[in-house]
């Protein structure tokens, strides 16, 4: 019986996956447009991700700020800028840095 379960649990797990990205996507492409819709998006995406406990790929989660979970769109409402080995993603919003490695 638990083998059943693992196999539903694992194709849930795939499809909030699918979901996740297509969420970050339509953010994306409507930042421009309504950037209320897109911050809606990323707490969607962020909502899924808890409920089916699954984890954002590092991509995915440089779209969005750690602090405020507004999306991020360089040069509208976020700075980036390369320290030390560091990429440095400064929110507009939340005045909140995001720093991560690069090789």
């Amino acid at each position: 019986m638990k083998k059943k379960y693992a196999k539903k649990r694992d194709q849930n797990k795939a499809t909030a996956k699918e979901h996740m990205a297509s969420l970050l996507k339509q953010a994306e492409e409507i930042f421009n447009k309504n950037k209320t819709l897109a911050n809606r998006y990323v707490k969607l995406a962020r909502e899924i991700a808890m409920k089916f406990k699954c984890r954002f790929t590092s991509e995915q989660r440089r779209k969005f700020c750690k602090h405020c979970y507004s999306f991020l769109m360089p040069n509208k409402n976020c700075r980036v800028r390369t320290r030390d080995g560091m990429l440095i993603h400064y929110c507009l919003e939340c005045k909140n840095y995001n720093r991560y490695k690069y090789k």
